[in-house]
C-alpha cells in the first residue's frame, strides 16, 4: 500500500516483460504489433529499469528486428537501463531480442546463440515419380518456380537462396557487434554455433550468470517492485476457439526448440 500513499518514497519500479514462444509475423507467436502496448507501457510507468525474460527459440529476423528496435529506441529516450534475463533458450531471433538488454544473464543450463540464418524445406521428385504424379507448372518469370519441393534441388537456386540469406546474416551480426561490442572474445562467434550458461558468458554473448528476482535486488534494492507484463490471450483463444492454430503454434515451437535439443 505504501506506493498509493502521498509523499511517501515510492520503491523502485522495474516492469518485466515476459518474451516467450517463436517469433512470427503471424499466428500465436511473438511479433512487433502485438508486443508494442506491452513494451510502451512498460517504459511508460517511470521505472528504474526494464526487465526482459526471454525463452525463444527465435523466428521472424524481421519480427526480432523491429521488436529490439523498439526497445531500445524507448530505453534511450527514457534513459532507462534494460535488463534481459534467459530461461531455456535464448537462440537466431531470441538472441536478437536479448541483445536489446543493456546486460544479458542467464541461468547456468541456459542455451544462447546461433547467430545465423536458415532455409529449411522438403523435396518429394522421387515419390512423386514412383506415384506416377507429373508435375505440371507454367509460370510467366523464370523465378516463380524457385526452390519448388516438387522439383529436384538445382544448383542456382541454393546460390540465390545464400544470396538471399546473406545481407539479413550481416544484419544479425552487426546488431550483435554494436550491442555487446568489445565484450565479444576474439573468436568467431558467428557461425550459428551455441553456447551454454558459463561458457555463453566466457565468450562474451552474456554477462553472467543471474535470476531475476535476486538481481534486480542486488541492483535495485530488496524493497524493488516488480511489475510482471505479457501478452494477454483473445477471448476466442479463451474460449477455446482457436484450438487449431494454438496447435499449430505449439508444433511450430516445439520444433524449433528439438532444434536445440530441448
Amino acid at each position: 500500500m505504501r506506493q498509493y500513499i502521498p509523499f511517501l518514497p515510492k520503491p523502485a519500479l522495474v516492469p518485466v516483460i515476459r518474451l516467450q514462444g517463436t517469433i512470427s509475423a503471424s499466428g500465436r507467436g511473438m511479433n512487433d504489433a502485438g508486443l508494442a502496448p506491452l513494451i510502451e507501457k512498460a517504459f511508460k510507468a517511470k521505472p528504474v529499469a526494464v526487465a526482459l525474460v526471454i525463452n525463444s527459440p527465435g523466428g521472424s529476423p524481421v519480427q526480432s528486428s523491429l521488436i529490439a528496435a523498439r526497445i531500445r529506441r524507448l530505453a534511450a529516450e527514457k534513459n532507462v537501463p534494460v535488463h534481459a534475463f534467459v530461461e531455456d533458450v535464448a537462440a537466431s531471433g531470441g538472441y536478437w531480442l536479448a541483445c536489446a538488454g543493456d546486460q544479458i544473464w542467464v541461468d547456468e543450463s541456459s542455451i544462447v546463440g546461433s547467430i545465423g540464418v536458415i532455409f529449411a524445406s522438403f523435396g518429394f521428385p522421387e515419390l512423386m515419380a514412383r506415384q506416377g504424379v507429373e508435375r505440371r507448372v507454367v509460370t510467366a518469370g523464370t523465378s516463380k518456380s524457385f526452390a519448388d519441393p516438387f522439383l529436384p534441388q538445382k544448383p542456382e537456386d541454393v546460390a540465390r537462396i545464400k544470396a538471399l540469406q546473406t545481407p539479413i546474416h550481416e544484419a544479425f551480426i552487426a546488431h550483435v557487434k554494436a550491442r555487446r561490442g568489445t565484450r565479444l572474445a576474439d573468436q568467431d562467434l558467428f557461425n550459428a554455433d551455441i553456447w551454454v550458461g558459463r561458457k555463453a558468458v566466457d565468450v562474451g554473448l552474456v554477462d553472467g550468470v543471474a535470476h531475476l528476482v535476486p538481481k534486480m535486488k542486488e541492483l535495485y534494492g530488496d524493497k524493488v517492485r516488480l511489475m510482471p507484463l505479457g501478452q494477454k490471450r483473445g477471448w476466442l483463444s479463451r474460449l477455446g476457439l482457436t484450438l487449431a492454430e494454438d496447435a499449430l503454434a505449439t508444433v511450430e515451437d516445439r520444433l524449433m526448440r528439438a532444434y536445440y535439443g530441448m
